[in-house]
């Protein structure tokens, strides 16, 4: 399963060893002596026994594929715009979780103590064993609407997330992926009975760049395009990175090919911070995050959202009916300061906004065991 660095990552690569379960069928590929290929994510890795995959957290153990199960590293309730979903219940809170390892190794990652933990030996994440129904009940107990795999990469932690989300859709919960999207057409057939909302990070469109993070671009594309094609609700984020990904040509595009996916899917254009070991650019001028949203704009793409700058980029953290312009939902940042979707309709004109929507207003009490009616409204213009 690869050499530890340490002794602290040892104990840490042996307990995680311990807490695991069988993968899922329809992800393993059983090879000759004892190989299995894991179809978690685009790496498609190869794994002999006693070895790991990329993510250091899937491995073979005597030619069983074992997969993490029966722990998080995190546990937090916090806007669902945090995540970020904008068209997907404004104003509601999401309970999310998350494990450890990940299968790119980015050097800004902003949850670099979880994903990294195999990694680098100050990545001080451990995990807290909890069953599926822990969070469940936590979950109902607080009148959450939905729960969210995230922090790591959700992909290679599949077979537990999909777990979870079996109780939670019981309990009416709608759950989601928050992702770098380096996903298998496997992996996706194997969540999605359970997952109806998705976040991608597209984090460029230089194949080269991606590399570099551990990734293949053309992978994520291509995750995104059939994320799209299997109905779930995607939105896509780009942490625009100064002398990164912050170029005119590759913002543009960026926004032309989201937009020749769907028109309607949104698209949030995010401010890098100094993080991890990517401490050289500097944040991203709020004037950068302005001109993607005009290249995104310009490339058809009806909803671009800056973000991670609350209050400066104006008004264009908000949703506005593409049909009428009149005000839907007043952000400023995180908080929803004001919502007017009481449906999946503009109130104004009647326009269907795309989106998953509650039925009435998003105040209402939320019961256990009662699921929330909603509307999914599909793009228009795919």
């Amino acid at each position: 399963m690869g050499t530890p660095t340490s002794p602290a990552s040892m104990r840490l690569k042996e307990l995680l060893a311990d807490n695991t379960m069988p993968s899922a069928p329809q992800l393993v590929v059983r090879g000759e002596k004892g190989q299995v290929q894991c179809l978690a994510c685009g790496h498609r890795c190869w794994i002999l026994p006693g070895r790991s995959g990329v993510c250091r957290v899937r491995f073979n153990a005597d030619g069983e594929l074992r997969a993490p199960a029966g722990y998080v590293a995190g546990v937090q309730i916090d806007p669902i715009e945090k995540k970020p979903f904008y068209h997907a219940y404004p104003a509601r809170d999401a309970l999310s979780f998350g494990m450890l390892g990940c299968d790119l190794h980015c050097g800004y990652c902003q949850n670099w103590v979880t994903s990294q933990a195999l990694r680098d030996d100050a990545a001080v994440a451990r995990p807290n064993f909890a069953a599926p129904q822990r969070l469940i009940e936590l979950a109902v107990k607080n009148r959450i609407p939905v729960m969210v795999s995230t922090y790591n990469e959700p992909l290679i932690t599949a077979d537990w997330s999909v777990e979870i989300f079996k109780l939670a859709k019981a309990e009416g919960i709608v759950c989601g992926f928050v992702s770098n999207g380096n996903a298998t057409p496997q992996v996706l057939e194997f969540i999605r009975p359970f997952v109806d909302l998705y976040k991608v990070d597209l984090k460029g469109f230089d194949d080269k760049n991606y590399r570099k993070l551990g990734g293949v671009l053309q992978n994520v594309l291509d995750t995104i395009k059939l994320l799209k094609q299997m109905d779930f609700w995607v939105e896509v984020v780009t942490l625009v990175v100064p002398g990164f990904n912050d170029g005119d040509e590759e913002l543009k595009a960026i926004a032309e090919f989201l937009a020749g996916v769907s028109c309607d899917m949104p698209w949030h254009v995010t401010a890098f911070h100094p993080e991890y070991k990517m401490t050289g650019p500097p944040r991203t001028p709020t004037e950068t995050l302005i001109r993607a949203y005009e290249l995104g704009k310009a490339a058809g793409l009806r909803y671009v959202y800056p973000g991670n700058i609350s209050g400066g980029v104006g008004t264009r953290e908000n949703t506005y009916c593409v049909s009428c312009a009149k005000l839907l939902i007043r952000r400023r940042g995180f908080v929803v300061e004001e919502n007017r979707m009481k449906g999946p309709a503009c109130p104004f004109c009647e326009a269907r906004i795309p989106g998953v929507w509650e039925e009435d207003h998003p105040d209402r009490t939320y019961g256990a065991g009662i699921p929330l009616p909603v509307a999914v409204v599909s793009d228009k213009c795919g």
